[in-house]
């Protein structure tokens, strides 16, 4: 395993954190605790430190499951949980609420799930526009002075956002989404945060299961699966990113005997200023691809011609967008207004 660190995080991070959005329940297809805890335990096992999740990954469901899991290992020390604020439940989805009100109710929350007295990486998960990034900011900030939380974290955040938020509060990182089909974060983003010494845990590096090359075209999704209303998996798009995953699996194998998920990992690692590649698992045989993606790197000719088969192969590309959550409206908000960026 490789590692890394986060500014005010004591323990080292693994450059690959395990992300636990699906043992929620909820957005994909269902999920089994005991498996998802066995998984947590698994990547513990193989050197995983850095553990991600969110109270809107099944409303708070997957913060339980993370807490039981690290409750039934020990060594809370020795793990670093990083989870999320700022989205809040209505109806059967979530809008944005980032306001000081919210988030010192759910941080207690969190704890409560997470069976601890403080969280290690506490990440506003969306921007809220409704709110004044100030006033999100100087609540963080108070919750880190009082031994809540040790470092703070945006997520989803433009580079002018995260600017107001630090001149009020210390930022330690920043999670933008970022794989193979989706890496608009390092024209902006990613550059930003490595020459503002911020980490960087980038989401979504198997781009919700297409970089794992074990989908095709007949390959269905069942139930409340979120990849049943993302663009990527409509005709005619899905065609497109299949093709370039079929090459880029056969490049893997021919140029260095290795499967399409280690590759695709390896290419997030292996961009200047990112520090952590979270991946989603739920399930510990899926964890099995992670020993061959340390100990090797991509060399400038893989990463030139890994560009020109997404390039030639994907004709209409598109984005994460849809994954974004409602905002509030202004007049929800009862505390001061700041004009939305």
């Amino acid at each position: 395993m490789e590692y890394a660190s986060i500014p005010g995080v004591s323990t080292p991070v693994s450059r690959v954190g395990l992300g636990t959005w699906a043992m929620g329940g909820t957005q994909w297809g269902g999920t089994d605790d005991d498996e998802s805890v066995r998984t947590i335990h698994a990547a513990l096992d193989m050197g995983v430190t850095l553990i991600d999740t969110a109270p809107a990954y099944g409303f708070g469901h997957s913060e339980e499951v993370v807490g039981r899991a690290i409750a039934e290992r020990g060594g809370r020390e020795r793990v670093v949980v990083a989870t999320k604020v700022g989205l809040e439940q209505r109806g059967e989805g979530v809008i944005r609420n980032s306001s000081r009100r919210r988030l010192f109710e759910e941080i207690e929350i969190s704890l409560t799930r997470l069976r601890t007295d403080y969280i290690d990486l506490y990440q506003v998960h969306w921007p809220d526009f409704a709110t004044p990034y100030e006033e999100t900011a100087q609540a963080l900030l108070d919750l880190q002075r009082a031994g809540r939380i040790r470092a703070i974290g945006v997520s989803n955040y433009s580079i002018e956002a995260m600017e107001r938020f630090r001149r009020v509060a210390p930022l330690a990182a920043a999670q933008p989404p970022l794989n193979l089909f989706e890496r608009q974060a390092l024209a902006d983003i990613i550059p930003w945060c490595r020459a503002n010494g911020l980490s960087t845990l980038t989401y979504g590096a198997l781009c919700r299961g297409l970089l794992t090359g074990g989908m095709n075209e007949s390959t269905r999704f069942e139930g409340d699966d979120l990849r049943k209303t993302d663009p990527k998996f409509q005709p005619p798009r899905y065609a497109q990113y299949l093709q370039a995953v079929q090459r880029l699996t056969q490049f893997a194998r021919e140029r260095y005997d290795k499967g399409m998920l280690p590759l695709a990992i390896r290419w997030v690692l292996d961009q200047p200023g990112v520090t952590v590649a979270l991946w989603g698992a739920r399930h510990p045989g899926e964890l099995a691809p992670l020993r061959d993606v340390m100990g090797w790197s991509l060399d400038g000719e893989a990463l030139m011609y890994m560009d020109s088969v997404v390039n030639e192969s994907v004709r209409d590309p598109v984005g994460p967008e849809f994954m974004a959550p409602p905002e509030r409206h202004q007049e929800e908000s009862s505390e001061p207004q700041g004009a939305p960026i």
